[in-house]
């Protein structure tokens, strides 16, 4: 699923690329895309003739400004937009295109079709979207000092690296995230997070930040499905940088000690058992 540097990497992609333009017309092949509105014709009612003003992100939610008016993107698990001529084949699974009147698509893929697109009034996101409303502080778009970020731990009693996924505490990070942070600060996933010492603590947001600005700096990861893509079709290239996530096995950059993979809420979870602690 992609994660905040994924997304983010989007975000500025259509900042450059999509921003000021007019929607034309809108095809959508079918209902799941676009699922939260009654039908076809209500959501493209909504899109048609729209200047998309401004792209802004919240966690994995992609929020495009149109007017009075809000276009939310979720990629889910494996979608993708994708920046198109007219005249470029239609790729399987595409759901949602855009086209501008001044030339150019912007297209919605999801070939596992958990992700969406809906039209939401921008003064009814605070009551009625709770998904974005509700999430936690971005580190990418705010500012917290080291004490405030500490508060905020010694408050919960919860297992690192749950906390670190729980979107109300942190938006946008994710499985994949969660492991580099985790190895960049030194913690194992299973820690305590009142057990953290100051230092600790410390360490963990730097490497919240850090970790995250590298992987938006990388234009984020595409893992072995392929299914991440930027704008242009692009893959990302932090997945080269990954220091646990997937590799199982290799030595520890740190240490020299095996990676090793556990099971965690049903998933994998990577880190070195020799230097996290």
């Amino acid at each position: 699923m992609p994660e905040l540097p994924e997304v983010e990497t989007l975000r500025r992609d259509l900042d450059k690329e999509v921003v000021g333009r007019r929607i034309k017309s809108a095809e959508v092949t079918g209902m799941r895309a676009i699922r939260r509105h009654p039908n076809k014709k209500h959501f493209i009612g909504k899109v048609e003739g729209q200047k998309l003003e401004r792209v802004s992100r919240r966690g994995k939610y992609l929020l495009v400004s149109m007017g009075e008016d809000v276009l939310v993107i979720h990629l889910g698990m494996s979608g993708q937009l994708l920046k198109a001529a007219v005249k470029d084949p239609a790729a399987p699974h595409t759901h949602v295109t855009f086209t501008f009147t001044q030339g150019g698509q912007l297209r919605f893929l999801d070939p596992r079709t958990f992700g969406e697109m809906f039209v939401i009034a921008s003064d009814a996101i605070a009551t009625d979207l709770p998904e974005v409303s509700e999430l936690g502080f971005d580190p990418v778009e705010d500012v917290m000092s080291w004490d405030a970020f500490g508060a905020r731990l010694r408050a919960r009693k919860v297992k690192l690296k749950t906390l670190l996924m729980d979107q109300r505490f942190v938006a946008g990070i994710g499985n994949i995230y969660s492991d580099e942070i985790l190895w960049a600060a030194g913690l194992r996933h299973d820690r305590s997070s009142d057990s953290l010492s100051t230092q600790e603590m410390r360490r963990l947001y730097r490497s919240v930040l850090e970790t995250l600005h590298e992987a938006i700096k990388f234009r984020g990861s595409t893992l072995s499905d392929q299914q991440y893509r930027d704008l242009y079709g692009v893959a990302g290239n932090y997945q080269a940088e990954h220091k646990v996530y997937a590799r199982e096995g290799e030595a520890c950059r740190r240490c020299r000690q095996p990676i090793v993979r556990a099971r965690w809420s049903q998933r994998s979870t990577y880190f070195c058992a020799a230097c996290q602690v």
